[in-house]
């Protein structure tokens, strides 16, 4: 298999940036600034489960970008039993999207694993997020350079796992799909939906909560270099 693969495509969030901390940094800097009191060691546990259910409903359109950044932080508030005007949750939920891309936490390794395959394949990202924000993303923690192309749902009209975002991708890259491979976070989004259309797969399971013998897994960046 190594000798077949030609492009190597990353998941972002989760994968090689560094969501979780980015994320918690983010929420420490905006409840600060408007006086939310309100401990993040408190308000993450709650919140963290509440985003995941709220992308997975945006991956299968059941609501609209709005919709997420707003009722993702309703329900965590009142999750956590503290009081916050609709007005300020609007607010909130902008600056969120403001700030997050400030912080620039990459996962260990990104860079040493980035600078292994550049010399062997030619690199791409795949994601789900809000253009606007992975834009800024890539750019502020130096890794955009590494990438011949950059695919994200909103070009596309639909999210992972739908075969169309990743054929668009292939597209991009000039690539076919046996020649190709996945490396991301999510086995819905990512793992499974690469592998219906024919790609290799990594998951990267940083968690290490998912022993499953069906893909490929890797716990740290560095592992895919027994991969690839």
């Amino acid at each position: 298999m190594k000798h077949t693969i030609k492009h190597v495509f990353f998941d972002l969030d989760h994968t090689l940036w560094d969501f979780d901390k980015n994320s918690g940094l983010t929420f420490e800097k905006i409840f600060s600034q408007n006086n939310i009191e309100l401990e993040t060691k408190d308000f993450l546990p709650i919140y963290e489960p509440i985003n995941l259910r709220y992308w997975k409903l945006y991956r299968e359109e059941k609501v609209t970008k709005s919709a997420l950044r707003y009722g993702r932080l309703k329900e965590a508030f009142d999750g956590v039993g503290v009081t916050v005007s609709d007005h300020m949750i609007h607010h909130l939920s902008e600056a969120y999207i403001d700030n997050l891309s400030t912080f620039n936490h990459l996962f260990d390794g990104t860079f040493e694993i980035l600078d292994y395959l550049k010399e062997k394949y030619t690199l791409h990202i795949i994601t789900n997020g809000f253009e606007e924000a992975q834009e800024k993303k890539m750019t502020t923690s130096n890794i955009k350079k590494y990438f011949k192309t950059v695919t994200n749902s909103e070009m596309v009209g639909v999210k992972k796992p739908n075969p169309k975002i990743f054929n668009f991708a292939l597209d991009l890259a000039k690539a076919k799909p046996i020649e190709s491979i996945m490396i991301g976070d999510s086995l819905e989004a990512d793992i499974e939906g690469a592998h219906k259309i024919g790609m290799d797969t990594i998951h990267f399971d940083y968690k290490d909560s998912h022993n499953s013998d069906s893909f490929k897994r890797i716990t740290n960046l560095k592992a895919i270099e027994n991969h690839l």
